[in-house]
């Protein structure tokens, strides 16, 4: 029988997204799938936030390498996690439908945001959801969480914090939605490009792999990510820097709004654009270089430099 072999990080939810695809592989082609489990530099680190490790690709680089090793033939990765800068001989080759792309919060006292008293405790990794919170609610804490989901939502059932702000996606995939109390709209908290879309990499000369993952490629939502990729690709998009990108196709059409903040959260610059589907990449592109002309320029510059 043939053989593929799927190298994936650890957690719950890189676990689920793997055995994820190799339920539809083996389903659609009768073949073997196999798991390289694999700990990346972002799960070794779990005591400093991300923004102050620094660098990119905390939770890709070591399963791109099993790649390139030839010791697995497909990466399953959140595609917000994955660099802009590919590996020679590796690409992005497909994206199967994404899931709910907003943030919600979660707490086991309250039910919404607008109810946490003033100077209560939220949890968050993410330097986005950390400035986008604080300008909803400057009164709140804001503290750092990190680890996988299960181990985000035993630190808020511990009291830890009253509220902490998850990815649904992540949420809907492990089937914990239940602990879901608020989902954002855009206008409270913009999500991060590709959030909820996973993306399989796989070496650029493989052809046997690339027939194998056909079926699964999702028009649509590989029109939303090259449009969100592009866009981050000429911010120079990290962990270091408060980016937040999301489109929505509708028909031919696409739109997008993008968003770039300082890190005292005291600027946020943010655009809107649309156009053709087609011209995704294109508008991606344009919709950078305006929220870079609105001042974000001078912002980034600054955050990069004093990550070096």
């Amino acid at each position: 029988m043939e053989k593929v072999t799927i190298a994936t990080r650890g957690s719950n939810l890189a676990l689920w997204q793997a055995y994820h695809i190799k339920a539809l592989l083996e389903k659609e082609h009768g073949v073997e799938v196999e798991l390289n489990i694999i700990k990346t530099k972002g799960d070794k680190i779990l005591d400093v936030p991300l923004a102050k490790i620094g660098g990119k690709g905390l939770f890709v680089k070591e399963i791109e390498q099993a790649l390139i090793d030839d010791k697995a033939d497909i990466a399953v990765h959140s595609m917000k996690d994955v660099p802009m800068e590919m590996p020679e001989g590796l690409a992005l080759y497909a994206s199967p439908e994404g899931e709910t792309p907003y943030d919600c919060f979660v707490s086991t006292k309250y039910n919404e945001v607008a109810e946490l008293p003033n100077g209560a405790v939220v949890g968050t990794s993410s330097l986005r959801r950390k400035l986008q919170l604080s300008k909803l609610r400057p009164d709140l804490q804001i503290k750092d969480l990190r680890g996988n989901v299960n181990t985000r939502l035993a630190k808020l059932e511990a009291g830890e914090y009253d509220g902490i702000i998850l990815a649904k996606a992540g949420l809907v995939r492990l089937e914990l939605d239940g602990y879901v109390k608020e989902t954002f709209t855009t206008d409270q908290m913009l999500p991060s490009c590709c959030q909820g879309i996973l993306g399989i990499q796989i070496r650029d000369n493989d052809d046997r792999i690339k027939k194998m993952l056909d079926f699964l490629r999702h028009d649509e939502t590989e029109t939303r990510v090259t449009m969100e990729r592009a866009f981050l690709r000429r911010l120079e998009g990290g962990c270091q820097a408060p980016i937040a990108g999301h489109s929505v196709l509708t028909g031919d059409k696409i739109c997008m709004k993008g968003i770039v903040a300082n890190l005292e959260g005291e600027v946020f610059i943010e655009r809107i654009i649309e156009g053709k589907a087609v011209d995704a990449e294109k508008l991606g592109l344009e919709l950078a270089e305006k929220i870079l002309d609105a001042g974000a320029k001078e912002i980034l510059e600054e955050i990069y430099n004093a990550a070096e």
